[in-house]
């Protein structure tokens, strides 16, 4: 089942919706050149991300379980209103576990986009939600392919409360990548900004390395974060560019082989496959007054590379356009 927008709409969305796992709705975009990305309705939870050489840029835990309510192990999904246990609700909050519905006509984005595979989702409380967050709000997400294949995604929440009161929340794109050996990969753009250690209480440090590199359970909030990281596998000669807007902070996450072996939709083996890098609003909470409205955006992209033999020089990457 194919959906497109009507001809009178300023920019022209064509995504198909088909069943996916156990099921469950999900929605498949596809650029001219070969890339395309898939979304599940439930929890707007981008689960796939290929480039045109069909590749697949995201990790997907292979014990993922695709029932509701269960979140869905790997991919992009989406913390909010709070993420991790940084408050009273379930870690992440709720909207990775939540249905959303596909809006075909979105209040205007401020941007014109020429990117024609896009889809615009809504999320809006259930009952369930005011009780444990007592709070009315509408989020919108757009997730797009861009013409290179770059995937994008916008979040827009907006405060709707009637009584009002304000709010605040705490808010990631907690992405998976998916890597070659986490041993052979580093981060860039991070040095020298300080980090709380979520495996040492959340105490504050300041990051001495060049780079970023894992040999061990890695847990960190970076702080103040620059709007471009850079993921670089030596082994796929691949660097994956992350640029954010709007999402001050980056959490960089994996959980090694005794933690892995405690999370049971993961395999044991699993974190060497793969880096959480994610774009995120923690440290300093996002207040939104009624009829306010915040936009956080993600923007992913691939650059080839050879790293070591120096064709790529990471602060290039970083500092460039």
């Amino acid at each position: 089942m194919s959906n497109e927008k009507a001809p009178s709409s300023a920019s022209s969305s064509s995504y198909e919706l088909s069943k996916g796992i156990n099921g469950l709705d999900k929605v498949i975009l596809r650029d001219a050149r070969g890339s395309s990305a898939e979304v599940y309705l439930y929890g707007a939870h981008v689960t796939s991300w290929k480039n045109d050489h069909a590749e697949e840029l995201l990790f997907l835990s292979s014990k993922a379980i695709f029932k509701p309510p269960k979140p869905i192990r790997g991919g992009i999904p989406i913390c909010f209103p709070q993420f991790s246990n940084l408050g009273p609700l379930d870690s992440h909050g709720f909207a990775r576990n939540q249905f959303w519905t596909i809006d075909d006509s979105p209040p205007p984005f401020p941007t014109s986009t020429s990117n024609k595979a896009f889809v615009d989702l809504i999320l809006k409380p259930s009952e369930d939600d005011i009780k444990i967050w007592p709070h009315s709000f509408e989020f919108r997400l757009r997730v797009a392919l861009g013409p290179g294949g770059d995937l994008l995604m916008t979040s827009r929440i907006r405060n709707t409360n009637i009584d009002g009161k304000p709010f605040s929340f705490t808010f990631a794109y907690h992405t998976y990548f998916s890597v070659s050996d986490i041993s052979e990969v580093r981060v860039e753009g991070l040095e020298t900004l300080d980090y709380l250690d979520n495996l040492q209480k959340r105490e504050r440090f300041t990051e001495q390395g060049d780079a970023l590199t894992f040999e061990s359970e890695f847990d960190r909030i970076y702080l103040s974060t620059p709007t471009k990281i850079a993921i670089l596998d030596h082994e796929k000669k691949r660097t994956i560019v992350l640029r954010k807007d709007g999402l001050p902070d980056a959490v960089v996450w994996n959980p090694w082989d005794k933690k892995a072996k405690a999370i049971s939709d993961f395999g044991d083996d699993e974190y060497k496959y793969m880096l959480c890098v994610e774009a995120a609003a923690i440290e300093k909470p996002i207040t939104l007054k009624p009829g306010e409205e915040w936009k956080g955006r993600l923007e992913l992209s691939t650059v080839s590379s050879s790293y070591c033999s120096g064709q790529l020089d990471p602060k290039r990457v970083i500092q460039g356009s």
